[in-house]
């Protein structure tokens, strides 16, 4: 299933995260990973997240490496360590839908640009030597594993912010 798109005005997000570059085939062993090194930074620093986790996506390209950042949004802005960056989702106009399950990722993310492309918005991106970039562009993961161990009905946010007019 998927949500019908929305759009809204979002506020600066602070998180912490850790960035790498990865083949779209390895996501699947790459983010628990990286979720768990992260959240295990958090506690060790005694910092409560303050949203749920996210994957950014810095650069997307389907055939070879994607430049990707796994992240924990934290109420402030705190110093990272090297390995684990602070970072800041930025403020502006994003349009977003909600997909259920793991595997309609692909298709929750086409139906988000489709719509835009119907209704003539513009992503803040660009090309890079390796594919497109993103100002912003994220999937946040609203079901807890731990919570609903069914991945058929984990609920996945798709947010990319708009382009300036």
């Amino acid at each position: 299933m998927i949500t019908e798109p929305k759009m809204e005005d979002r506020k600066e997000q602070a998180y912490v995260g850790i960035r790498t570059q990865v083949p779209m085939k390895e996501f699947s062993k790459i983010i628990p990973k990286l979720h768990k090194e992260v959240n295990k930074w958090l506690t060790k620093q005694g910092i409560t997240p303050s949203g749920a986790p996210f994957m950014r996506f810095h650069v997307i390209n389907m055939e070879s490496d994607m430049d990707i950042e796994i992240g924990v949004p934290v109420a402030n802005a705190v110093e990272g360590n090297g390995h684990v960056q602070a970072g800041v989702i930025p403020a502006g106009r994003y349009a977003s839908l909600i997909y259920i399950g793991v595997r309609n990722g692909i298709r929750g993310n086409k139906a988000l640009l489709d719509w835009a492309a119907e209704k003539g918005h513009k992503w803040d991106r660009w090309e890079v030597e390796n594919g497109d970039a993103f100002g912003a562009r994220y999937e946040s993961y609203l079901t807890d594993p731990a919570d609903e161990p069914d991945k058929k009905k984990w609920e996945t946010e798709v947010a990319i912010r708009l382009a300036d007019n």
